[in-house]
């Protein structure tokens, strides 16, 4: 097996929490349709209006408070008041300034990793919010490259990986969505290491890959460098 001089890192909910957010969001978005809307049905709303428009708005916040507008604004017929409306674009806002909380052994990890591989963190979102997430988490500094995207594909992990290092072949993806970081790096010729997370998006649910023998599945980062040290 040709060995790895690169390890690519997914941020959110690999590095630190980010969907917890989103669901807390979610549930006052909830609260204040409660008179227009049962919780499933809106739920259901939601997350169709965010799949439809990801060609439009991309992954992230901007994105998901437009959906919850387009949400209410459907589920009341067109008639949802503006201070509704105004209460849902405070509540974007005050994620976009929710504080950084970074997850158990990531620090560890990346120290004990750094100067052995090219790390390069491999992000898909709004420019902005990533760059102000990766930012306030500290961990910047640890990262030879970074890499914010509109989407993930095998394409994403092939040029990644030729411009930080030394092809796919010779890398592994690390992260905790099966559809994003694990399927598409495998794809691409890369090991792709899935590290499952209490809170996964719908949209990034996918089975796991029968009989590849790059993938692999570890309970939490601090499984990671044993398992890329069995590796040779």
């Amino acid at each position: 097996m040709p060995t790895l001089t690169a390890i690519g890192f997914d941020a959110d909910d690999t590095l630190w929490e980010n969907e917890h957010v989103f669901r807390l969001t979610q549930q006052h978005f909830t609260e204040l349709l409660a008179d227009h809307a049962d919780p499933e049905h809106l739920s259901e709303r939601l997350l169709a209006a965010e799949k439809a428009n990801l060609a439009h708005y991309g992954f992230g916040i901007k994105g998901f408070t437009l959906s919850m507008i387009e949400t209410a604004i459907e589920v009341t017929g067109g008639k949802v008041p503006s201070e509704l409306i105004g209460r849902i674009l405070n509540a974007g806002r005050e994620m976009l300034s929710h504080p950084i909380e970074t997850l158990p052994h990531v620090h560890d990890t990346l120290e004990a990793l750094t100067g052995r591989f090219a790390l390069v963190l491999i992000t898909k979102g709004d420019l902005f919010d990533q760059e102000r997430k990766l930012a306030q988490s500290g961990l910047g500094d640890f990262f030879n490259a970074v890499e914010i995207v509109s989407d993930k594909s095998p394409s994403t992990y092939t040029i990644a990986f030729a411009r930080h290092g030394d092809g796919p072949e010779k890398a592994m993806m690390v992260g905790n969505s099966l559809r994003s970081d694990v399927l598409p790096a495998i794809e691409a010729g890369s090991w792709g290491t899935y590290v499952p997370h209490t809170f996964t998006w719908d949209y990034e649910r996918a089975d796991e890959p029968s009989g590849a023998p790059r993938f692999a599945r570890i309970g939490s980062l601090a499984e990671l460098k044993p398992l890329i040290d069995s590796l040779g």
